[in-house]
């Protein structure tokens, strides 16, 4: 084993903060760590949905080449991007205790899913959260959406936050800000609104409303933007979201989840994918694989993974069906939940089952073929060939 071990890792700021924690582990143990930045397939087409990328490791195979061209000793991985199919020559080395595996909905003023209007738009980039998100509520829109984390919540952020601070420059007579075409269709829908002199009539309490809701300047509230906010006050949207879904675990791994509004999504109902919030670490190398195993690995967390794994392995799901399964250790038992969805949500097959920790892969094995002979192949073949056909 080399002196320094090279670890392989995605450049994006949620890629480098849980291979800083794999460092962490390793540097505790008095192993070095170097991190290799790489750029994988994923990072390479950023419009691209994720399960329009082909099968599932779209962020993961240029990392493992490195392991298998010798370029580098271990690699990280959000362990739900990591296929569930046998890796020739590599292995999961390590698996840290896991962060929180559910779902959290961002609005910015903390509104859950049930809470939003008929017709709002809900961004996502998950096919399974696209699903359960129509299952609940069909009323809703629900719009594609890609990027990191901070770009995720930079796009829902800026409408509203560009909105604002046009209000502001407004009210602070800045109108040379706008453009003259933009003033004069603001007075024309003025002079045209009815309830025009209903305003009037309160002119004082409406002046004093204005002043309290601007009684900073412009450049105060600015000031005071988080710089996430800032950020999202440059970007250009093409769609305007409502709210977007996002895993709990890359929010608090981006140091974000106290920068928005988030709710919980009730987990029963809204079932994680396999793997969701742990990392995983590959390497070949027997002593690697050793060292990773004896500084990182956490035996909770592997049992749950390894049945939801196991259980979307025997589905043959991938990233082409909407596919939740939970499994959390309770004693002797490990307690699985599992739900497959057609891509609209209007139809699904589910399931709960207590599975005997001493033999969780074989019963995990069961629990999938039970799924699928109560229909789960269908929905699954159904969702193959949507994407198929989408191609």
């Amino acid at each position: 084993m080399t002196e320094t071990l090279r670890l392989a890792t995605r450049g994006s700021d949620l890629a480098l903060r849980q291979a800083e924690t794999v460092r962490e582990a390793l540097s505790s143990r008095r192993r070095d760590v170097e991190l290799r930045q790489v750029e994988t397939r994923g990072d390479q087409i950023p419009d691209e949905l994720i399960h329009r990328l082909g099968k599932t490791g779209a962020f993961v195979r240029a990392l493992d080449e490195e392991i298998l061209a010798g370029d580098a000793d271990l690699a990280v991985h959000s362990l739900k991007d990591l296929p569930t199919e046998e890796m020739a020559d590599l292995v999961v080395a390590g698996i840290p205790e896991r962060a929180p595996s559910g779902d959290v909905v961002v609005h910015p003023d903390g509104l859950g899913v049930e809470e939003l209007p008929a017709g709002a738009v809900v961004g996502t980039g998950s096919l399974r959260r696209g699903a359960q998100i129509r299952a609940a509520r069909p009323d809703l829109t629900v719009e594609p959406i890609r990027g990191n984390v901070d770009t995720r919540l930079e796009k829902l952020l800026a409408p509203g936050l560009q909105a604002e601070h046009e209000r502001r420059l407004i009210a602070a007579g800045e109108e040379s800000a706008l453009t003259a075409e933009g003033v004069e269709d603001a007075e024309d829908e003025d002079a045209g609104d009815d309830g025009a002199d209903d305003d009037a009539d309160g002119d004082d309490e409406g002046d004093e409303a204005v002043d309290a809701d601007f009684e900073r300047t412009v450049e105060e509230w600015f000031d005071s933007l988080s710089d996430l906010e800032r950020d999202a006050m440059e970007r250009k949207v093409e769609t305007e979201y409502d709210a977007v879904v996002l895993a709990e675990a890359g929010l608090r791994r981006s140091n974000l989840f106290y920068e928005v509004e988030t709710t919980r999504l009730p987990r029963e109902e809204f079932v994680p994918a396999a793997g969701q919030g742990a990392i995983a670490v590959t390497a070949s190398d027997p002593d690697v694989v050793e060292a990773v195993r004896d500084a990182v690995d956490h035996p909770r967390t592997r049992v749950a993974v390894t049945v939801e794994r196991t259980v979307l392995g025997e589905l043959n799901g991938g990233c082409v069906a909407p596919i939740g399964v939970s499994a959390m250790v309770q004693g002797e038992h490990v307690h699985v939940r599992a739900r497959v969805l057609s891509t609209d949500g209007t139809e699904e097959v589910a399931g709960t089952r207590d599975l005997p920790i001493r033999s969780h892969a074989t019963a995990a094995a069961e629990f999938a073929a039970d799924l699928a002979d109560r229909g789960a192949d269908d929905l699954i073949e159904a969702a193959r060939e949507e994407a198929e056909a989408d191609e």
